[in-house]
């Protein structure tokens, strides 16, 4: 064999997959789903007799995590649907920068500045405002597929 010593780059992911197999008829409500290659959120299920052919089926109704677009999807209940890994983590709000990008403290001390504001309305002005008058604000962040997004906010007290 060989004595030379192998060097591997890392990875932040360590390679895992971006989603896992779930069979279509165990998915219920609230629960994750790839629809169209978009992480979405199931808000609605019902599940088809089986027919002449012998597959009952699902309708999903889902609304993507990012975008709030919904979508649908019909799936035989016995298939593999992909079910995305959904990944929720709290940092502390630093800074805004006037090009619409936030600054956040991850726990490990290091700062966080590759997110945008969020494009939903009310939680914009929320965290402008709250930011404005001086607050600690805990930011969460969504991500999923390769994506994020900042989906909510908490109030710890003034600085």
């Amino acid at each position: 064999m060989s004595d030379e010593e192998h060097q591997f780059e890392s990875k932040a992911d360590a390679g895992a997959s971006k989603t896992y197999p779930q069979q279509a008829g165990t998915i219920r409500k609230n629960g994750y789903l790839v629809i169209k290659g978009r992480p979405c959120k199931v808000v609605e299920v019902s599940t088809s007799k089986t027919g002449k052919h012998g597959h009952a089926k699902c309708h999903f109704v889902a609304i993507d995590i990012f975008n709030g677009k919904k979508l649908e999807d019909i799936v035989p209940s016995s298939h593999n649907c992909d079910v995305p890994h959904v990944n929720r983590t709290d940092y502390q709000l630093i800074d805004i920068s006037e090009d619409g990008f936030v600054s956040l403290l991850t726990e490990n001390g290091g700062t966080k500045d590759d997110l945008r504001l969020p494009t939903d309305e009310s939680l914009l002005t929320q965290i402008e405002d709250s930011f404005a008058e001086g607050k600690d604000l805990i930011v969460s962040v969504m991500s999923a597929m390769g994506e994020e997004q900042i989906c909510g906010l908490k109030d710890i007290g003034p600085k």
